[in-house]
């Protein structure tokens, strides 16, 4: 393998925006892409046309995002005009293959990022696509077959992400009309507030220690686990960043512990999040950005209310109102307490819950969950741009 600037073995055009006055909505002249907004899942999706177009892409071309979300890709699939915020990417000859070409392009885009400049918003010039230097095998056969092997990794990470989003959307069907408002014994449950399911012990519902109680400097390597954010982002629970304190400072927190079952709700940050703590937790505490709820188990499964505060949009609804003029939107135990649901039997909730377990367990097989799929091709394309497949 050798390399080369990108600018010697590819032909790179970088958009112009045309005169305001010439965009129109009617479809009259050229379409127009401005930016990645008008980028399609396989080709371009633009919203205005214009009759003065300034630089034009060729059927064939592979479309660059310059500005903002610097480095998604999209086909020139017709002639297109081109705005200040995507260039045209051309190979000079045959020796540069154009799936390769897009392939490599994907593989060095944190690169291209981090030469994005800019205060408003980040953007890349034609000299910081141009130097790039790209990995070239000597013969287009050898790029075809490159292309070809990232082509069936790519394919793998989609059919990934679209088993998660059907799986996610099954379990939302499967939610409204087995515990939700489409089942038809919905109504002839009992409406009942989250704090009267919550255990009837002082401290069922709590949030993490507040303001000097824990500081970040107090944090060690070992000890007993502290959970935050990132432990239900995922709405399910995930072991991210550790975080630890040390016995004696867990002695003065442990009013905050968190117990197997327990349900945790981001009320920081990305707010209104939800997990189920896993039965085999160690000891541990949460910091102030997580509210936890001990459940009545006679009442309700920790996994059914998770998930309804998520993605009920009963609950969701009464959350936005709940936050209707404030100054930020936010969760509080306050909030929370009040939150209405209704409770269906013990057995409905059992249903559901194994629904969600089948499923959960379907995505976790498979790989699908969050950025596994992504973090698949990356490691593919860093061995194949290093010569090792």
């Amino acid at each position: 393998m050798r390399t080369a600037a990108l600018s010697e073995v590819c032909h790179i055009a970088m958009g112009q925006a045309p005169r305001g006055a010439s965009y129109n909505n009617d479809g009259d002249g050229y379409p127009l892409l401005a930016g990645a907004g008008d980028f399609g899942e396989d080709s371009p999706k633009p919203s205005k046309f214009t009759t003065e177009p300034s630089k034009l892409s060729a059927p064939g071309d592979i479309l660059l995002c310059v500005r903002a979300t610097i480095g998604d890709l999209n086909w020139s699939d017709k002639e297109y005009c081109l705005g200040r915020g995507v260039a045209g990417l051309r190979p000079k000859n045959g020796d540069l293959d154009r799936n390769y070409l897009w392939r490599w392009l994907s593989f060095a885009r944190p690169e291209l990022e981090k030469r994005g400049r800019g205060s408003t918003f980040k953007q890349v010039s034609r000299k910081d696509i141009a130097d790039l230097e790209i990995v070239l095998p000597e013969s287009a056969k050898e790029q075809r077959r490159i292309a070809s092997i990232l082509d069936k990794g790519d394919a793998i990470r989609r059919k990934r992400r679209k088993l998660a989003t059907l799986a996610d959307d099954l379990l939302k069907s499967a939610y409204v009309h087995t515990v939700g408002y489409l089942s038809p014994d919905y109504y002839a449950w009992t409406p009942q507030r989250i704090e009267q399911i919550a255990e009837g012990k002082k401290g069922s519902m709590r949030t993490g220690p507040f303001g000097s109680a824990l500081l970040h400097s107090e944090f060690v390597d070992e000890g007993v686990a502290v959970l935050g954010i990132d432990n239900a982002v995922q709405n399910c629970f995930a072991w991210d960043e550790r975080r630890f304190i040390t016995k004696e400072k867990y002695e003065e927190l442990k009013r905050y512990r968190v117990f197997p079952r327990d349900v945790l709700i981001t009320i920081m940050g990305t707010t209104g999040r939800s997990a189920v703590v896993p039965d085999d937790i160690p000891e541990a505490i949460t910091t102030k950005h997580l509210a936890t709820i001990t459940c009545d188990l006679q009442k309700v499964l920790p996994e059914f209310l998770s998930f309804a505060i998520h993605s009920d949009p009963q609950i969701i609804r009464q959350i936005e109102k709940a936050n209707k003029g404030a100054i930020m939107d936010g969760l509080n135990l306050s909030i929370i307490r009040k939150l209405e649901i209704n409770v269906p039997p013990l057995e409905k909730q059992e249903n559901f819950v194994r629904a969600l377990r089948i499923l959960m367990r379907v995505k976790e097989q498979s790989g699908s969950s969050h950025t596994g799929g992504d973090e698949l091709l990356a490691s593919l394309s860093q061995r194949a741009f290093h010569g090792e497949i």
